[in-house]
């Protein structure tokens, strides 16, 4: 009889690996059959956190015997999971004799008690697999080694969580990095062009125009010459912040390349032609000038130039955009060029 309730359980288990996507979906049902198989009144998955010394209960199984509450957490020294990991106790039926100076095991009524540790292949403990009954209650070979059975497959479903979370986090690291600026940590050349398509969409659909502020550093070639590649590196640095000082809260700042950086964003409905484009250069205009204090030296910088429109989606294409405000850019930098001369 007991090869036919194995084989049952094996069928049982295999079912539940089979359509199981997360840890919950895999231990509630496994929490049901070890309940079953125990014959105790609860069952249940523990987190352990050494480093903080807590115990939390992830997921439990329980009868109206006994109720271990989803959510516990108490001082991990205090568990009897603590106390049966240090004696290499796995079970016992009458917790009140052994371990009766335990005060979760008194408040919890708890008389039956068999665990096992479930240990991740670093070695690591993760935490432990529970049953436990208010009365003194056997353990048959068959429920020990179904907690055993039960806790591997918990570590293997804990793991393959945890190397799934490891590739979705270096995934999110490579498609962060492949739209951001390592220098400046501002959006790059990809993520303007992107960015700047979807405002077109926004703005066809609204009505409303793209306001595109081409950016080129008067200077530069000269700061990176006197100074070094490292002073250049750390000015663009300090440009991009105080150009960010600027924006406005829907405005869009990135560094295409070299020294040249871009802002973008959809003009406020009801403004006049010309309005956005004319407020967002006066805006922008002094924020570079000014006193800078880099790797140990210090100079004065006369400003940047800017050129400054707002795009009709219905008339030009996100590209066309860039390269009218960057023609306005050259005509702002002939201006500032011939004012600093006649200034001398």
């Amino acid at each position: 009889m007991g090869v036919i309730i194995s084989a049952a359980l094996l069928d049982r288990v295999f079912e539940t690996l089979s359509v199981s996507r997360s840890l919950e979906e895999l231990t509630r049902p496994l929490l049901g059959l070890l309940q079953a198989v125990t014959g105790l009144d609860s069952a249940y998955l523990t987190q352990v956190d050494e480093g903080a010394g807590v115990q939390s209960i992830l997921f439990s199984n329980n009868s109206r015997a006994m109720v271990i509450p989803e959510g516990l957490s108490v001082p991990w020294g205090d568990t009897l999971c603590k106390r049966a990991l240090d004696e290499n106790c796995a079970y016992t039926d009458d917790v009140a004799a052994r371990w009766g100076e335990s005060e979760a095991a008194r408040a919890l009524g708890i008389q039956t008690y068999a665990s096992t540790p479930i240990y991740l292949e670093s070695g690591a403990l993760y935490g432990t697999l529970c049953a436990a009954s208010s009365e003194r209650r056997p353990l048959s070979p068959d429920g020990q080694q179904v907690l055993s059975l039960f806790s591997t497959l918990i570590a293997q479903q804990v793991q393959r969580e945890q190397l799934l979370e490891q590739l979705q986090s270096a995934n999110r690291a490579l498609e962060a990095a492949s739209v951001t600026d390592m220098l400046t940590g501002l959006p790059n050349r990809r993520f303007i062009f992107d960015e700047l398509r979807r405002l077109f969409l926004l703005a066809g659909r609204a009505g409303q125009k793209v306001l595109v502020a081409f950016v080129d550093l008067d200077g530069f070639k000269a700061i990176n010459d006197n100074w070094g590649h490292e002073v250049g590196d750390a000015f663009l640095v300090e440009v991009g912040r105080r150009l960010a000082a600027g924006l406005r809260a829907s405005d869009t700042l990135g560094r295409l390349g070299g020294d040249e950086f871009v802002i973008i964003g959809l003009t406020a409905p009801g403004e006049r032609p010309g309005q956005a484009a004319e407020a967002a250069h006066r805006r922008l205009t002094p924020l570079l000038v000014g006193h800078y204090a880099l790797r140990g030296v210090a100079f004065d910088y006369q400003g940047a130039s800017f050129g400054v429109i707002e795009a009709d989606p219905a008339e030009t294409t996100p590209e066309d955009a860039l390269r009218d405000a960057d023609t306005l850019m050259y005509q702002d930098k002939k201006k500032n060029r011939e004012a600093r001369r006649a200034a001398g």
